[in-house]
């Protein structure tokens, strides 16, 4: 499978979907106080790699992040700090070890423009599809609530596309909520697996593959090599 585009010049239309699951997808979010550590950790490295957070969500052994990044050759760095610290919590705070993440997480680069939104409902109604709740606002631990109930969390940076749904506040929230329901199933196949980038034809022919290397077309008719980062 061909590494995914993380480096290039698109940076005014692309955004990242990153996900990652735990080692055979057991729990490694038991309690409150877990999920609220990892959302500690995710403001703070938010800062420390100068990143706004469009979209979330924190599943009981998994997470989806949707975000836009200032380097994004900062992204496995990210990354791999924020495994790594959730990691180190987890094994203090329940005296276990091992290999908590199933590995190398996942990244599918989207088009902000067409994109942002329907991949943040994807995300947003995670819970939904897990029969967890009925409605992804009621789901504590998203970025739901932030845009159907106006809740600030100290994450969620606004999607820019929200301001569409309406010229008020509570028109916005009540828009956003029916929106949250009015899905297409074809539309989330697009984001279940993260193994191709989501956008137009013309987005999409700027992600050029070079010798198995993504790279993104530049000015003047030559390319910048775009390959993979590890985390």
């Amino acid at each position: 499978m061909p590494t995914r585009p993380r480096r290039h010049q698109l940076r005014n239309s692309l955004i990242y979907h990153a996900y990652n699951r735990s080692n055979n997808r057991v729990p490694i979010f038991l309690e409150d106080e877990d999920y609220q550590h990892f959302l500690t950790l995710l403001r703070e490295y938010c800062e420390r790699f100068i990143l706004r957070m469009y979209h979330w969500v924190i599943m009981s052994n998994h997470f989806h992040i949707l975000f836009e990044i200032k380097n994004p050759e900062e992204i496995s760095p990210f990354m791999a700090g924020l495994q790594r610290a959730y990691t180190h919590y987890h094994h203090s705070r329940y005296h276990d070890s091992g290999m908590l993440w199933q590995g190398r997480f996942k990244l599918q680069p989207v088009q902000k423009e067409r994109y942002l939104i329907a991949c943040g409902r994807y995300i947003e109604r995670n819970p939904v599809r897990a029969k967890i709740t009925q409605a992804a606002a009621d789901y504590h631990w998203s970025s739901a609530s932030y845009y159907c109930t106006g809740v600030d969390d100290n994450l969620t940076y606004e999607d820019p596309t929200y301001l569409n749904f309406g010229p008020d506040a509570g028109l916005r929230q009540a828009m956003y909520r029916q929106f949250l329901q009015n899905f297409a199933t074809e539309e989330e196949k697009m984001f279940r697996s993260c193994d191709n980038s989501v956008g137009d034809k013309s987005f999409i022919g700027r992600l050029q593959l070079s010798r198995g290397r993504y790279v993104g077309r530049r000015k003047g008719g030559y390319y910048r090599d775009i390959r993979s980062i590890t985390c």
